[in-house]
């Protein structure tokens, strides 16, 4: 072991409560970083699940709009407008809304996101069947369901029975992985079924989705729209999934990494005199930057190792739930470059004081 890193480790570990204390702020702004980090590859596809299984070349949602579940009403006049823009070959509506599904067994009450669908269109219908079909959901009072939610629903599977708004609900397919990142289930209806579990009004819709005409430009014609129907979002796939990620995953670790720093340079203010008394016997910048800079190694990669232990732990205890994290070793690879550049980072504000230290001040203490 070089001179330098048992100085820094030595320096490091003499004052134990700074120690830990810097310790905490960098496993818990790795543990945040991470644990955010692993929602997001472990819901991205579950939080735009139904717009990746839509078959959209563009969207047309509410003005501000966050999400696809987003509850706000296109009325039909938007409609009516759309279909006259050149490229547009169809325009097919959905319905979205809460509902409350009370169970047969026992009449309890559970919240459920109903979504209405053409099924006609095709553009977004229940997929992953293990039993019924599609075609069964044209009968009066059909339903999918996934099997996921069977006990929240207080179903079995085909021919199950339950009420939404007063009305009958009976479920004629079943799904299998369908789930929602709220973890309220989804309930698929042909559209005029949806719009009474709702309650929804026939001019009222929540987004559109539109099919181009072949070789139609879809730039050209999401242009054209958003000129034509200004009071409207015109999003691509790919920009309603964006927006869909950033409403429902947002937020950074930023605060605490630089409460973390914070701790960092403190620690190394602290031994200032350390320091100056390495400048006083004549130990170079070089040198000094050295200590420094293993001192900060030695946090990052102590704090880095405990967050990353607990990182997995948090992983096994959500594996088998409907919010599982998702740690893959590309994101442990980056963490661990981040922690590095944030304690050294820290460290480097502390050099900068260190190196204008005149070694007089260890004769005046």
């Amino acid at each position: 072991m070089s001179l330098a890193l048992t100085l820094a480790s030595r320096n490091l570990f003499q004052d134990r409560l700074r120690f830990i204390a810097t310790l905490i702020g960098i496993v818990f702004s790795v543990v945040l970083v991470m644990v955010q980090m692993g929602l997001y590859l472990g819901f991205g596809h579950m939080v735009t699940t139904m717009i990746d299984h839509a078959a959209a070349d563009l969207w047309v949602v509410s003005k501000g709009a966050t999400s696809f579940e987003d509850l706000t009403l296109l009325d039909i006049k938007t409609r009516d407008r759309l279909p006259g823009i050149n490229g547009v070959n169809k325009v097919i509506p959905f319905v979205i809304g809460f509902a409350d599904w009370r169970r047969q067994t026992d009449s309890r009450v559970k919240p459920v996101f109903v979504v209405g669908t053409d099924l006609d269109a095709g553009a977004l219908v229940p997929w992953n069947l293990v039993d019924g079909s599609l075609d069964a959901l044209r009968a009066t009072n059909a339903v999918a369901v996934d099997r996921t939610y069977f006990n929240d629903l207080g179903v079995s599977g085909i021919g199950s029975t339950a009420e939404i708004r007063s009305q009958r609900a009976r479920v004629a397919a079943v799904t299998d992985g369908i789930r929602s990142f709220t973890t309220t289930p989804y309930v698929f209806a042909e559209l005029s079924r949806a719009r009474a579990y709702i309650g929804l009004p026939p001019t009222k819709f929540n987004h559109f989705i539109i099919r181009l005409r072949p070789g139609a430009s879809l730039s050209n014609v999401q242009h054209d729209i958003q000129s034509n129907v200004p009071d409207v979002d015109v999003l691509t796939p790919a920009q309603f999934r964006d927006r869909s990620r950033s409403f429902w995953l947002f937020g950074t670790g930023a605060g605490a990494a630089l409460f973390a720093g914070a701790l960092l340079y403190s620690s190394t203010k602290d031994h200032i005199y350390e320091f100056a008394t390495l400048r006083a016997i004549g130990c170079s910048n070089r040198y000094i930057y050295r200590v420094i800079i293993w001192q900060a190694l030695l946090n990052a990669v102590i704090g880095f190792a405990l967050a990353t232990a607990i990182g997995f732990v948090v992983v096994q205890l959500t594996a088998k739930s409907a919010l599982p994290i998702v740690i893959t070793p590309g994101l442990v690879a980056g963490l661990f470059a981040l922690t590095v550049v944030m304690c050294i980072g820290s460290a480097v504000t502390a050099i900068i004081r260190v190196v204008r230290i005149d070694p007089v001040m260890v004769m005046s203490r």
